[in-house]
């Protein structure tokens, strides 16, 4: 006879990094359902990996971010979750749900920022939403599983092309 999960201590911290499974949504997921649909298949596979969770391998946060990201990667593979282009325009409501304040003066170029997101690649977004998470490079290799040099050369490329579109925009 297994042990059985500790539902309480995952339904605790399940609750302390919700914004964490609501970022990774936002960013994966096109209109609120699928966010919503999103959301729950996250949960659903964080409870089903959670016995084998090991606390002294990664931190809870990490652990989660690396399920939430194959989850929603692997959806936006199968095409259950919109492709690149297809995403929502970003709106003032979701800016809550990513954590940034909603200053009119600011709003215009969020709305680009996560737009170009939305453009990226899945690995790629999945980077740029770690980023600007300030995890650190090694953090983000960990969670993706790729190396800290790697983090650091696609963050640079990433940057630079974003700068180029702002500019762009902007002229």
């Amino acid at each position: 006879m297994g042990s059985r999960p500790d539902q309480r201590g995952f339904e605790q911290r399940l609750q302390e990094h919700r914004r964490l499974i609501a970022k990774v949504a936002s960013v994966y997921a096109a209109g609120a359902e699928d966010r919503r649909d999103l959301e729950q298949e996250i949960c659903v596979q964080l409870w089903r990996a959670w016995p084998g969770y090991d606390e002294s391998r990664a931190r809870f946060s990490t652990w989660m971010y690396r399920i939430a990201l194959n989850v929603a990667i692997s959806q936006l593979r199968r095409g259950g979750a919109a492709q690149a282009g297809q995403l929502e325009p970003l709106q003032p409501h979701h800016l809550d749900t990513i954590g940034a304040e909603a200053a009119p003066e600011r709003d215009e170029r969020l709305v680009a920022l996560y737009a170009f997101i939305g453009q990226l690649e899945p690995l790629n977004r999945a980077l740029i939403l770690l980023y600007l998470e300030d995890r650190s490079h090694a953090e983000i290799a960990e969670v993706l599983g790729i190396s800290a040099t790697n983090v650091a050369t696609k963050l640079g490329r990433i940057k630079q092309t974003l700068r180029d579109r702002m500019v762009a925009a902007e002229a």
